[in-house]
C-alpha cells in the first residue's frame, strides 16, 4: 500500500502486523509544516508579533523601540526531533542561530550530526527565545507541556505549537500567558479543533490561533504523489524503499 499522505496511525497496525508493505509520504508532508515553522521562528526573533500588538494599541513609539535581539546569535529550542523538526533544523542551518533540542530518543551521535545541543525539556523553555513543539502525538505525550515550562520562558519569548493540542495543558497556558503579556503563543493546533467559541485564547491578545494550516495544501499534494510513485517504481524493481513504515517506526510515530 502506497499512501500519498501523512498520518497512517488510524489504519497502519493491522497492515504491518500481517506483513503488508506500507509506504507513506509522511516525510514529504513534513516539508510545508517545517516551512511554516521557519517563518514563525524568524518573525518571532524579530519581535514581529509583539510589535503588531503594541502598534494596534496605538503605542507607535513603543512598538518600534521595545527590546528584541533579532536573528543573529539567538537561541531556538526544538521539542522532539522527528521528521518535521529535523527539517526545521535543516532550514535553520541557513541562519546564524544556536539550536538546542529535547528528545528522549536523541543520541549523542544524532545530536552531533544535526548540530544541536541536547538539553532537558525545562532548559529548552529557559534558554530559548523561540520554542517550537514537535512532540509525537502519542498517549504518553498528552499534557507534557504545562505551567512549569511556560513560567520559565524568557522575556518576550514565543511558543509555537504545530504538534498537537493534547500535548499542552491549556489552562496552564491560559494562566501563564494571561499574566505575562510579553509572551506570544502561535497555536496551529488545539484541543479541540477548533476551540469552543467561548474559549479564552480566542480573546487573548498574545495568542494567535490558526486552523492547522501547516500541512500539505493545494499543488503541494503533487509532491507527495511523486514520492509514492518513485517508491512504487523502486518496489517493482526490487530496490530498497526509503519510506516504508515498520512496526518499530510505529512505536514513536504520531
Amino acid at each position: 500500500m502506497f499512501y500519498a499522505a501523512g498520518n497512517v496511525s488510524p489504519f497502519a497496525d493491522p497492515l504491518v502486523e500481517n506483513g503488508i508493505v506500507l509506504v507513506g509520504a509522511w516525510d514529504i508532508n513534513a516539508i510545508p509544516v517545517a516551512e511554516m515553522c521557519l517563518s514563525h521562528i524568524l518573525l518571532s526573533l524579530r519581535g514581529y508579533f509583539s510589535a503588531v500588538r503594541r502598534y494596534k494599541e496605538m503605542k507607535t513609539g513603543v512598538a518600534k523601540t521595545f527590546p528584541r535581539s533579532g536573528v543573529f546569535g539567538e537561541t531556538v529550542g526544538l521539542i522532539g526531533l522527528g521528521k518535521i523538526a529535523t527539517r526545521v533544523r535543516d532550514l535553520l542551518a541557513n541562519y546564524p542561530v544556536k539550536v538546542i533540542a529535547h528528545d528522549p530518543f536523541l543520541t549523542d551521535s544524532r545530536a552531533k550530526e544535526l548540530e544541536v545541543e541536547s538539553v532537558s525539556l525545562e532548559q529548552v523553555f529557559e534558554r530559548s527565545l523561540v520554542v517550537s513543539n514537535h512532540i509525537h502525538d502519542l498517549k504518553s505525550t498528552a499534557g507534557a507541556l504545562n505551567a512549569t515550562h511556560f513560567k520559565v520562558m524568557r522575556e518576550g519569548a514565543t511558543f509555537i505549537n504545530s504538534g498537537r493540542g493534547a500535548q499542552v495543558v491549556e489552562q496552564d497556558l491560559i494562566r501563564v500567558f494571561s499574566a505575562r503579556a510579553d509572551l506570544t503563543a502561535l497555536l496551529d493546533v488545539t484541543l479541540p479543533e477548533p476551540p469552543a467559541t467561548d474559549s479564552l485564547p480566542w480573546n487573548m491578545a498574545n495568542v494567535v490561533i490558526s486552523p492547522q494550516v501547516g500541512g500539505t495544501i493545494g499543488d503541494e499534494v503533487v509532491r507527495m504523489a511523486d514520492c509514492m510513485i518513485d517508491e512504487f517504481e523502486s518496489w517493482t524493481a526490487g530496490r530498497p524503499l526509503r519510506y516504508e513504515i515498520t512496526s518499530k517506526g510505529l512505536e514513536t510515530m504520531g
